[in-house]
């Protein structure tokens, strides 16, 4: 008799709670949690420094027999800030040695920088201004003088990894022109050049 009250009981205890492992059953299996795509797009934001070196020419030889082609090389340093819209702003700093006759012993410019990024190419435009010292030799006289004046250009710049990128610039130069007396008569720094540069970005 007890063996069939306990079989009852058991019986019973089955039948009730089957509705409620059903219910288990029924339940939506909870999504995993939502994560945000993570973008693989280089980002150009940050400062960044660098050296270049190119070619230069000037409008026109400052005087007879005077060339007026000229190595040209220097250093530089910067920050870029890239919007939403692959749009990127900032400024450059430059100081650069050598250049078209009379010679630029040396040039220092500010400039800003705006363009398109490509993801890891950007194509860019820059303008600013610029002072530097001519120094020009002729008929025993040497002679140096101080130019103001702007420059204007363009490049393309491509991040080869995370920190290194290469670039490649044309800038024109004008400035005003100086006298410089017995050594040639009026000159000015005014010209072309192109150059290739490498940078780290931090």
């Amino acid at each position: 008799m007890s063996k069939l009250l306990l079989g009852a009981v058991a019986g019973s205890a089955l039948l009730l709670s089957a509705p409620v492992f059903a219910a288990d059953l029924n339940e939506p299996v909870p999504a995993a949690p939502y994560a945000a795509p993570v973008s693989t797009a280089f980002d150009w934001t940050g400062a960044y420094v660098g050296a270049d070196a190119g070619y230069s020419w000037a409008n026109k030889a400052s005087g007879p027999r005077k060339d007026h082609d000229a190595v040209v090389g220097g250093v530089f340093a910067g920050y870029n800030y890239q919007l939403r819209n692959n749009i990127v702003v900032g400024g450059e700093g430059e100081v650069a040695y050598g250049g078209s006759d009379p010679l630029a012993t040396w040039t220092g410019a500010v400039r800003g920088r705006a363009g398109y990024a490509f993801d890891n190419i950007l194509l860019y435009g820059t303008a600013g201004g610029l002072v530097g010292q001519g120094e020009m030799k002729n008929n025993g006289s040497d002679n140096t003088r101080t130019h103001v004046g702007y420059q204007v250009g363009a490049g393309i710049e491509a991040a080869l990894t995370t920190n290194i990128t290469a670039r490649a610039e044309y800038l024109y130069t004008g400035t005003n022109t100086r006298s410089y007396g017995s050594a040639g008569g009026d000159g000015d720094l005014s010209g072309n050049a192109v150059k290739l540069g490498v940078g780290y970005k931090f």
